[in-house]
């Protein structure tokens, strides 16, 4: 029997109690070496969904999974629609308050880095430039048998032509860019293939149940090593890939801080947890600080 990934996390023990209180934060950026752990919360102000939060996309929504997609060309098939439906809104989303404070950081050098846990590219979107995607992006498509990256932009292109007038109504867009449809909506919607050797093309994305690639961890890892500090940003921690590196942090006695409006499986690891939204909590920060945050004239990831 396939494992299913997991989705989802409750607490067991008792957790220490949220704070709205932004001192730790203010101090930690103001010595330097921060490095940040970003995950879907960050990107809820631009209109796309978390996974868990109140209203999170997974209690309507099963994200795919890698075993899925390549063992059924009727799910690639249902996935590819309704991700192209959903690439239209998911583009056009904008870096919001939180995004622009984290590119603001970097710029006076308070970051050691970012990881993000996001595929919508919004961090560069903002301006910031030494990103690490844990999970890839969804503005790049691979070739499952020859290893080509083609630009999303190229294959929207070729699913307009295959499927002229495809524009059903979606009920919702997910955080991995998957819009919800029915098998009805879906209809005979046709995928496309590799232009060079017609192999089955997959967003250059970690899904559910995929590993992230081990240099990837591994790049991350010295991140954390290299830090001063953790500083996570409206995740969850629920799955391992996200929660690693807090547990390194911790067992290395870095200081491990969370701004997340719910309780993490990561709280018991860090000095303190501000739940606040983030775009409020990072802007009251850098004005605490004396970083001024740009008027969100970036356009869109």
């Amino acid at each position: 029997m396939r494992m299913r990934p997991t989705l989802s996390w409750a607490p067991t023990e008792d957790l220490p109690p949220a704070t709205t209180d932004l001192e730790p934060i203010a101090d930690a950026l103001s010595t330097g070496g921060v490095l940040v752990l970003s995950g879907a919360g960050i990107s809820t102000e631009s209109g796309i969904p978390d996974y868990r939060g109140e209203g999170g996309s997974l209690s309507r929504h099963t994200p795919m999974t890698y075993q899925d997609f390549t063992a059924s060309a009727q799910a690639r098939r249902r996935y590819w629609a309704r991700s192209h439906l959903g690439w239209r809104t998911f583009g056009r989303a904008r870096p919001n308050a939180g995004h622009r404070a984290v590119a603001a950081f970097e710029r006076q050098g308070l970051l050691s880095g970012v990881i993000t846990q996001n595929v919508d590219g919004l961090h560069q979107a903002a301006g910031s430039e030494d990103v690490v995607e844990l999970h890839g992006s969804l503005d790049r498509v691979v070739c499952l048998s020859c290893g080509t990256f083609t630009l999303r932009h190229e294959l929207a292109r070729r699913l307009e032509e295959a499927n002229p007038g495809f524009g059903p109504v979606a009920a919702a867009i997910n955080p991995d860019g998957d819009a919800d449809l029915t098998d009805e909506q879906v209809g005979d919607f046709r995928t496309v293939s590799c232009t060079l050797c017609d192999g089955v093309l997959k967003p250059d994305v970690v899904f559910f149940g995929e590993a992230v690639p081990p240099q990837r961890v591994e790049d991350c890892r010295e991140l954390v090593r290299e830090a001063s500090s953790l500083l996570v940003l409206g995740s969850s921690l629920t799955v391992m890939s996200g929660l690693r590196f807090v547990r390194q942090a911790a067992q290395a006695g870095k200081p491990v801080l969370i701004v997340n409006r719910d309780p993490t499986r990561g709280d018991r690891h860090a000095v303190t947890r501000v739940a606040l939204p983030l775009g409020t909590a990072l802007t009251a920060v850098a004005d605490h600080v004396g970083i001024a945050v740009n008027d969100g004239t970036a356009g869109p990831a």
